[in-house]
């Protein structure tokens, strides 16, 4: 009985950080996308750090501002789409590590200094890893509303 009501709480907890979490991603990719694709040179003198690596180019801002939006559609209909959560937000998540690992490796082979490590963690390293939280959220949503086996199914045997 205990087991059942702390594993309830521990679900609905669970579910309130999944939410929480695809939200701040969905928020912040959607008004990162939209700046970056309709405002890019504010965009650039905006963000810290980003001027430091390298001269503006508007088109180059506006294709990565496309895909920030990309990410937020998507976080969005993993949210909305349950089943499919675990597609939806796998990419994205993907591409978010990928980002934040490029700009951890500048750091190592000394292309930024260690500062950068600070002033990238809101915009690129906080996604990633909240961005994996969800993927790993989405396997256990699908674990947990897939149907069980059991030994008797003829099925199986």
């Amino acid at each position: 009985m205990f087991n059942s009501g702390f594993n309830s709480f521990f679900n609905s907890g669970f579910k309130v950080v999944t939410t929480v979490a695809a939200t701040l991603l969905v928020v912040a990719a959607l008004i990162n996308g939209l700046l970056m694709t309709f405002s890019p040179e504010a965009w650039y003198w905006l963000v810290p750090g980003v001027p430091g690596r390298g001269p503006f180019n508007q088109h180059f801002v506006r294709d990565i501002g496309i895909n920030y939006m990309l990410i937020g559609v998507a976080f969005i209909a993993g949210a909305m789409l349950v089943k499919q959560r675990r597609v939806l937000w796998l990419m994205p998540a993907a591409w978010l590590t990928g980002h934040a690992i490029i700009h951890v490796w500048e750091v190592i082979v000394g292309i930024c200094g260690t500062i950068s490590l600070i002033e990238d963690f809101a915009g690129v390293t906080l996604p990633a890893l909240l961005a994996l939280s969800l993927v790993f959220a989405s396997y256990k949503d699908h674990r947990d509303s897939s149907p069980t086996i059991s030994r008797s199914d003829p099925m199986i045997q």
